[in-house]
């Protein structure tokens, strides 16, 4: 998911969010709620926002349900712009650069 960092809220790229679906993925949509409720916005066609205090369970979220092998990569790795961008530590284990 492309993300990028701006005075310590993490936004994630509002089309990599994975959408809900009524009838869909029971995984999918479970992690649909799941992000959206750490979330500080978190509106259609809009970047959703993660303030700082909610980033050690984003990563717990992102690494469990990467786990789960039901969810791909791109779909629960952060990928941000450039290498010159530093990533915060609790981020780091669920982070990359493009």
């Amino acid at each position: 998911m492309r993300a990028r960092l701006d005075k310590e809220i993490l936004f994630i790229h509002h089309e990599d969010v994975p959408p809900y679906k009524k009838g869909g993925s029971i995984v999918r949509n479970s992690y649909f709620w799941a992000l959206k409720s750490i979330a500080a916005m978190a509106k259609r066609d809009r970047d959703w926002e993660f303030d700082a205090e909610v980033w050690v369970a984003l990563q717990r979220m992102l690494l469990s349900f990467g786990e789960s092998g039901y969810l791909g990569l791109s779909e629960t790795i952060l990928e941000f712009p450039a290498a010159e961008t530093s990533i915060p530590p609790a981020l780091r284990a669920v982070s990359t650069w493009e």
